[in-house]
């Protein structure tokens, strides 16, 4: 994984240079080797993990976008296996604790944000991740739970969410009966409805719980809940099931995800973590027949939980059946068999939980991966170790300035933004202390002021925008507000660009673009609205369906991406997340919008990078990209009359 991101960082900056329009010899290149530069003073979000039993120093981790990392010194060292992989984004790992070598991997990360990472099946090693095989359900998108079926290696049930952007029915419960050649859906609801959760008692291998959610995803919203959610028990290894209902102690009406866990010390005891119109934790004495609620999650105070679309899952002591962890922007656990919820880590590690494992022979042994990456503890949480040196961040963009040696910057996912040296003179080679974090939350488009580097750009979700001091931290809030007080919609990832032709220029974009020759201190908008305005994508304020998620997260109808040209001031490119691609040739003053001249694009979808020729300013390469309606094609589209007639440069075929 950290050749191919280096390899996509490289060809990231070759793009950007005005040397990329001069014949390269690629022969060349071939004696460049890739080095690791950092940051590692953060990670990025782990989604699953593994450990081998008889080998607790053996642990497995998967990332939503980093691939399958391995360690066998208990979390010191790394090495990633997955490399060769056709994705990167890991949903579960389940090893064959029988034949250790044989390791199971789902792709696609079960945790739908705005910005989660879909996979192309289930793949699996049999020389301890040497080689991978697929091993089919490549529709899928994504499979959240692997369960290997105790008695029996060959027999295998993978709990798949399905794609989160629209109906497809490959999703529900997989079951294999023959390691994995053919694959039988021993559990569907319905093609918008897929597996959150898939349990086994650990007395019996054959007696499944699965938690069925109904959910779905556009660009301006999203929806948790539905007459499709439920719980469901098989008793004959997932030949069939039962429904378990209201009349059997759950919520009436529709349900939205739900959180299992058998304790393992009394597998008769289950816990269920429910999405409801009032969320809460339930519990069963009789292995999952009659259920009982306990502590409410829509208390003030009550820990049990919040976010259930991006959390939802808890765990049980393996030698404890009253203490019961659940896993969301905090960790907490009860004491008391899910009566009440303290919260139990806070904020010492990095918030927003998605994985947890806990040795079934040594319950203090715990390790648990979040937005930040991975920690473990050997005391039963008290004390908690980072694993520093998993490179898994997630770049939405990366930049670089001219300084000697330059100096390269970016922003992720839940990890602020970055400014650190390409290289540095001195022995030892880049250090973490050579980093620096100049903003906070997620992370967005970072820019040097190229007469002064002491000072930069930088965001945040949701339109934030700071100029930052690098020397003394100071940081000054640059986001524009409307002269006339109309609502300003920004992206969670708004568009943002540097003027080539002053060193103070900026352009920001909300449904206007902002044009600032001051370094931010004043604004001036240079266009009208610059998207369709289409009011039935603006109401990201109700956005989550059972549970309100209102995090500036599903805003819409903006601007996402600016490309002015380094050769005429008066030419800008401007790209929305509605599907408009607008064009001045004037400096705002008119706008032409050429959405309905890219050939095979459907209108309304995400135009989120354009790259403007450095010595033409009518030729330009356009992304759009439409899987946020469930249409997984690639579209890349060049122009070089600006935009009188495009050709459609990937997929022509199809």
């Amino acid at each position: 994984m950290k050749n191919k991101l280096g390899t996509i960082f490289f060809i990231a900056l070759l793009l950007a240079s005005p040397l990329f329009s001069q014949k390269i010899n690629v022969e060349q290149l071939k004696g460049m080797k890739i080095r690791n530069i950092g940051p590692a003073g953060m990670s990025g979000r782990v989604t699953a993990i593994d450990v081998v039993l008889t080998h607790p120093d053996v642990i497995y981790a998967g990332a939503a976008s980093g691939g399958l990392w391995r360690s066998t010194s208990g979390g010191i060292d790394w090495e990633p296996i997955f490399d060769e992989a056709p994705v990167q984004s890991i949903g579960a790992v389940k090893i064959n604790q029988n034949n250790p070598a044989e390791i199971w991997v789902g792709t696609g990360e079960g945790n739908p944000r705005n910005s989660q990472n879909s996979g192309e099946g289930i793949f699996k090693t049999i020389d301890g991740g040497k080689n991978w095989l697929r091993m089919g359900l490549e529709n899928t998108r994504t499979i959240h739970r692997l369960i290997i079926h105790r008695d029996d290696p060959n027999t295998v049930f993978a709990g798949a969410t399905g794609s989160a952007w629209g109906p497809n029915p490959d999703r529900g419960v997989f079951k294999t009966t023959d390691g994995g050649k053919t694959w039988r859906k021993v559990l569907f609801v319905n093609d918008s409805t897929g597996c959150a959760d898939l349990v086994v008692d650990p007395s019996n291998p054959n007696k499944l719980m699965a938690a069925m959610w109904e959910y779905g995803r556009k660009p301006w919203t999203f929806n948790s809940g539905g007459k499709g959610s439920g719980l469901y028990v098989s008793f004959d290894a997932g030949e069939t099931w039962t429904k378990r209902t209201d009349k059997d102690g759950l919520p009436k009406g529709d349900l939205g995800r739900i959180g299992l866990a058998f304790a393992p010390s009394k597998p008769n005891i289950v816990y269920a973590l429910v999405e409801a119109k009032e969320n809460a934790l339930y519990k069963s004495y009789d292995g999952g027949f009659k259920w009982t609620k306990m502590a409410e999650a829509d208390k003030d105070n009550s820990n049990v939980g919040d976010r259930p679309f991006y959390y939802g899952e808890i765990y049980v002591d393996p030698k404890n059946e009253n203490r019961v962890f659940s896993l969301w922007s905090i960790l907490s656990k009860s004491e008391d068999g899910g009566k009440t919820f303290e919260s139990w880590v806070g904020w010492k590690i990095h918030p927003d939980h998605h994985a947890f494992w806990i040795s079934p022979d040594d319950p203090d042994y715990i390790i648990e991966g979040n937005d930040g990456g991975l920690n473990i503890s050997h005391d039963g949480g008290r004390n908690w170790r980072f694993a520093e040196n998993l490179p898994l961040a997630q770049f939405y963009h990366i930049n670089y300035d001219m300084s000697v040696p330059y100096r390269v910057c970016g922003g992720m996912q839940d990890n602020g933004s970055w400014v650190g040296p390409s290289a540095v003179w001195k022995a030892g080679g880049i250090r973490n202390a050579d980093w620096q974090e100049v903003y906070f939350g997620d992370g967005f488009d970072v820019a040097i002021r190229p007469d002064d580097g002491r000072y930069c750009y930088a965001m945040s979700q949701g339109g934030n925008l700071g100029y930052v001091d690098m020397f003394t931290g100071q940081t000054k809030d640059l986001m524009p507000i409307h002269p006339d007080g109309i609502e300003l919609r920004f992206n969670w990832n708004a568009g943002f660009a540097q003027n080539p032709f002053h060193n103070c220029g900026i352009y920001y974009g909300s449904q206007f673009l902002h044009k600032s020759l001051d370094c931010g201190q004043t604004w001036q908008i240079i266009s009208p609205d610059l998207t369709t305005n289409d009011t039935t994508r603006q109401h990201q304020d109700k956005s989550g369906g059972l549970t309100i998620d209102a995090t500036s997260a599903e805003n819409n109808t903006t601007i996402i991406a600016i490309a002015p040209s380094p050769v005429d001031e008066n030419v800008l490119w401007v790209g929305t997340d509605d599907g408009n691609l607008q064009l001045t040739r004037d400096g705002g003053k008119s706008w032409t919008n050429l959405a309905n001249r890219l050939p095979g694009a459907k209108l309304g979808g995400w135009i989120p990078f354009i790259e403007v020729n450095k010595r033409n300013a009518g030729e330009a390469f356009v992304i759009y990209s439409d899987y946020r309606r469930n249409d997984w094609r690639p579209y890349v589209y060049h122009t070089t009359d600006y935009g009188a007639t495009f050709r459609r440069i990937a997929d022509e075929k199809r």
